[in-house]
């Protein structure tokens, strides 16, 4: 069994069903995929099952359980509360977290001190102030989500839940950075995780419209994904405000894995990694993926019924799909002064072309590549503040200092 690298399975534990109905779900679609079966529910059996063998599974005495959807919370709480007794049942004095994603919608007092109870950390899907949110997040009535959002949070925040925001930047609201940026400081949220919508539109045999990164014919670009040019001017401009106002007060997962990569340390997000496959899901019935963006059968690697989670996870099939981040940029980014805090992003937006016509390139290069060279200056500095036992949040001053725009 190969230790070299840690192991990370996403649960799903109500497969694709959701409250809402959001436009740009990469998710609810994939009861597609399970349409014998109605009730998309993971079993206690299987709950007990997967705690026990994902435990056993890690090479570090940390363990990390992470709970996404759909929504999670459609599972009562009765459900956690049995996965938390099992944890320690099958613990053996290990440390373990667990972490849960949510829309946010059906907190309850009840479910809140639950999580303040047991540490969980929960992750809240927001994507900026009313008129951004509403535009895209509704419920599968129509209606629109902010409110119930926004009592959900106020819920976390009365029982001192730890908690970050999920915010997707998508066709919209990448064209109010700043906007989108102060609702998160104007409501306090102290880390804030930025994802760029990219999605494409494509007929498959097996019912999916979401075109798979395997498809390599041309689809079609889904109306709510952002651009390259977008994606750049949207993080450049926030970036703007936060290096000279925010570093050590309010923390950007992007902007932190970038110094991460500046400094020569592992991202804190799969997307900047050189290479990928160590964070695989578990739909509700035991199936195993490669990636929770790669739930296509094409990218099965078994189930847990039939195959262990280290089979699978080390498997050479999910081996290859890890190495093969790396091993198949195209010369254009191998030869990017940038590779190195990029590494190609997330290969399921990598469909686009070079200049010279070679395939593999990210979509969003243009954004990335801009985002990078314009930070550049301030990463620097940053490393050098780390590299001497410094804080990096000393940039401010730095700024003011040198004046540099």
């Amino acid at each position: 069994m190969p230790f070299a690298r840690p192991l990370y399975v996403m649960v799903k534990s109500v497969g694709s069903v959701c409250n809402l109905s959001c436009d740009y779900c990469y998710y609810l679609e994939k009861s597609k995929l399970y349409k014998e079966t109605k009730n998309h529910v993971l079993s206690e059996e299987l709950l007990e099952k997967f705690t026990e063998e994902y435990i056993l599974s890690q090479t570090m005495p940390q363990v990390l359980f992470t709970w996404h959807g759909g929504e999670p919370l459609m599972r009562p709480i009765s459900f956690y509360k049995k996965a938390v007794e099992l944890q320690k049942k099958y613990g053996q004095g290990r440390t373990i977290d667990n972490c849960i994603q949510t829309n946010g919608t059906l907190l309850t007092d009840e479910w809140c001190k639950f999580f303040k109870e047991n540490n969980f950390l929960v992750g809240v899907s927001i994507d900026g102030p009313q008129e951004f949110h509403d535009e895209y997040r509704k419920n599968k009535q129509g209606h629109p989500s902010f409110a119930k959002v926004m009592k959900g949070i106020e819920l976390l925040k009365k029982h001192g839940v730890e908690y970050n925001a999920m915010a997707v930047v998508n066709d919209f609201n990448a064209d109010y950075p700043l906007e989108f940026y102060r609702f998160f400081k104007e409501i306090d949220c102290r880390y804030i995780q930025f994802t760029p919508i990219v999605e494409r539109i494509s007929d498959r045999a097996d019912g999916l419209s979401l075109s798979s990164p395997v498809q390599k014919e041309k689809a079609e670009l889904a109306e709510f994904s952002i651009s390259p040019e977008q994606w750049g001017n949207f993080l450049c401009t926030i970036f703007d405000e936060w290096v000279r106002e925010d570093v050590g007060k309010f923390f950007i997962q992007i902007f932190d894995s970038t110094l991460a990569n500046w400094v020569g340390e592992q991202p804190g997000v799969c997307s900047l990694a050189k290479n990928c496959g160590h964070a695989g899901v578990m739909e509700y019935n035991g199936d195993v993926y490669a990636c929770d963006h790669f739930v296509f059968p094409e990218y099965k690697l078994g189930n847990l019924y039939s195959s262990t989670l280290v089979e699978m996870m080390y498997s050479d099939k999910q081996t290859k799909f890890g190495e093969a981040k790396s091993k198949t940029l195209p010369t254009q980014c191998k030869e990017c002064e940038f590779l190195f805090a990029c590494n190609g992003e997330c290969p399921k937006n990598r469909f686009a072309f070079t200049a010279d016509g070679e395939p593999g390139l990210n979509y969003l290069c243009k954004g990335y590549f801009k985002f990078f060279k314009h930070v550049a200056p301030y990463m620097d500095f940053m490393k050098k503040e780390l590299m001497n036992q410094r804080p990096p949040s000393n940039v401010m001053e730095w700024i003011k200092e040198t004046g540099i725009r």
